[in-house]
């Protein structure tokens, strides 16, 4: 399965995204700003999901608000 950022380069386990929009937090007050840098990600089973810490915590994102870094 080939997991693809936003701009369709290809991603791998330990990669570094940089979020491409503001992002609200479900269920938090928190906002991902644009430029967040989201080192060491882990893939899961789908190719639209990426795992990160973000902003102290781990979180699930899209992989179509994110580039590689």
């Amino acid at each position: 399965m080939d997991v693809k950022d936003s701009n369709g380069a290809l991603l791998q386990d330990g990669d570094s995204v940089h979020i491409i929009k503001d992002l609200k937090v479900k269920g938090s007050s928190t906002v991902l700003k644009r430029g967040t840098v989201v080192k060491n990600i882990r893939l899961t089973n789908s190719a639209e999901e990426i795992e990160g810490r973000a902003g102290g915590t781990m979180m699930v994102l899209k992989t179509s608000f994110v580039k590689k870094a």
